[in-house]
């Protein structure tokens, strides 16, 4: 089994030196990038910052989740939740917050 994770950075170093020597290119999957030659460096170079800003939204869904599941572990007392449910001391209901309501 191997690592999900994704490195924007990673990505962004390996592509950056490639586009920098192209300079310019069209957004990949346009007339003009479609119109270009297969080998133009021009279309490949679009595929390569693509490819960054693919990696880039994957990094930070990543994140995103990460963050998401320290605030839900965080949220209350899991233990004495799953206790009192094993126990049959009480329903298996959490109640939810809402911020601002008294």
């Amino acid at each position: 089994m191997s690592s999900q994770q994704v490195s924007f950075w990673a990505v962004h170093e390996f592509v950056a030196p490639i586009l920098e020597r192209t300079g310019t290119w069209p957004m990949v999957g346009t007339p003009e990038w479609c119109s270009l030659p297969v080998d133009h460096p021009a279309r490949i170079a679009a595929l390569f910052d693509a490819a960054r800003h693919w990696a880039l939204r994957i990094e930070t869904a990543q994140q995103a989740r990460a963050e998401a599941a320290k605030d839900v572990a965080q949220a209350g007392d899991w233990g004495a939740f799953a206790q009192r449910i094993r126990n049959g001391r009480g329903p298996a209901y959490i109640p939810r917050r809402h911020e601002g309501v008294a």
